[in-house]
């Protein structure tokens, strides 16, 4: 059991240090080349942190069900 919780904890360290470095890269200004969907929207035309969520410019709602969706694919069947 201690195995595990300690693998646990490292995993979530590493998950929590991506995304802080995903934040400082975004809010720098480093975007992704390129267009998001088929509709022309790219990546700089979101904004940043919790606007992305929540707000006028926002990841439309299928958009983020489908990031939810992946990352809860990772957490359960590939990251056990």
């Amino acid at each position: 059991r201690f195995d595990r919780l300690r693998y646990v904890e490292i995993k979530h360290g590493r998950i929590s240090q991506l995304a802080f470095l995903g934040q400082i890269t975004t809010r720098a200004g480093v975007h992704l080349g390129g267009d998001i969907d088929y509709a022309g929207d790219s990546f700089d035309s979101f904004p940043n942190g919790w606007a992305a969520i929540n707000g006028p410019d926002a990841i439309p709602g299928a958009g983020l069900g489908q990031l939810v969706a992946f990352i809860g694919l990772l957490e359960l069947g590939v990251m056990k």
